[in-house]
């Protein structure tokens, strides 16, 4: 006698930042491991805490992170995490993958994160194996600067030489150029971002730390994120001025860009947001607060944490 196992499939679909959320990968932080040297810093906001002594710990991160998993499970998202690696940062499951309409793109991440997308293998499994692309060598990318918005894909990247010297320089042009070959029916629009590798403040780490759309046309944009005036006002006249709300350098510091959509209505945003969360609910969105300061101190927040997996 012969037995079939059936399992179901994932059927990936996000085309937008927006759309209703049905299941997402949620990182993890209950092991994340001792304090790293501060030679081994990611990004300046990390070395600026590991400096003062203030580096978040699992507990509290963990803390955090389950609140989010709270709201998902009240709005019925199927949520996924990593497998645990002991001793090793799980937390920002964007920067590892993204998926753009069906297809489960890796991202080619620093190498020193390069087992983070092993732990990932129970939700790959359940993925059609002839849609999980993975990019050439030359073209790095981290889900952070990847935004698709309908018939676009926004990027962030950086088109200077010495591109090579920034270790806050996480997507090249080459593989902006691979993603337009991927979806040639869609419009990739790249923007150049403000890199620094000492100075947090002065540091767009990724787009969505300097920008996020929203649903009902709204969008969050810092304009000295962008290197190029001109890109930036494009973005803002996509959106129209009066759609758009800024935020000061302050406010991109502390990570306000980087709230996390559920539907077009509902948001997930950081409880000490006071200035954007009030401008949200007078735009009529449902603002979902959540704890998720000790996990800004890594440079990343809700978006940083969550890969949507299915919309619709």
């Amino acid at each position: 006698m012969v037995f079939f196992i059936f399992t179901t499939m994932i059927e990936l679909n996000i085309t937008d930042e927006v759309s209703r959320l049905r299941a997402v990968v949620l990182g993890r932080a209950d092991s994340n491991g001792p304090v790293p040297a501060l030679e081994n810093a990611y990004d300046p906001k990390s070395a600026e805490h590991i400096k003062a002594g203030t580096y978040p710990n699992d507990i509290d991160m963990t803390r955090e992170m389950d609140a989010v998993a709270a709201v998902f499970e009240k709005y019925n998202v199927t949520v996924y995490r990593p497998d645990v690696i002991e001793d090793y940062n799980q937390i920002f499951a964007r920067d590892i993958a993204f998926v753009i309409d069906d297809k489960f793109i890796k991202a080619n991440i620093l190498e020193d994160r390069s087992k983070e997308i092993d732990a990932l293998h129970n939700v790959m499994e359940q993925i059609d194996p002839s849609k999980i692309i993975e990019f050439p060598e030359e073209a790095h990318i981290e889900g952070g600067d990847v935004m698709p918005w309908g018939d676009y894909i926004f990027v962030g990247t950086y088109y200077g030489n010495d591109y090579p010297s920034f270790i806050t320089a996480r997507t090249n042009m080459n593989a902006v150029k691979h993603l337009q070959k991927l979806f040639p029916n869609k419009k990739v629009k790249s923007f150049s971002l403000r890199k620094s590798n000492t100075i947090a403040q002065d540091n767009a780490l990724h787009l969505d730390c300097c920008f996020q759309p929203l649903g009902k046309g709204k969008a969050i944009i810092h304009k000295d994120g962008f290197l190029i005036d001109e890109e930036y006002e494009w973005l803002v006249n996509f959106f129209g001025k009066e759609n758009c709300f800024h935020i000061t350098k302050e406010e991109m510091y502390h990570m306000n860009s980087n709230i996390f959509s559920i539907s077009p209505e509902v948001v997930i945003s950081e409880k000490n947001f006071t200035r954007l969360n009030t401008w949200l609910r007078s735009e009529g969105f449902t603002v979902e607060e959540v704890p998720y300061a000790e996990i800004s101190k890594q440079e990343g927040l809700l978006r940083c944490t969550t890969m949507p997996l299915i919309r619709e």
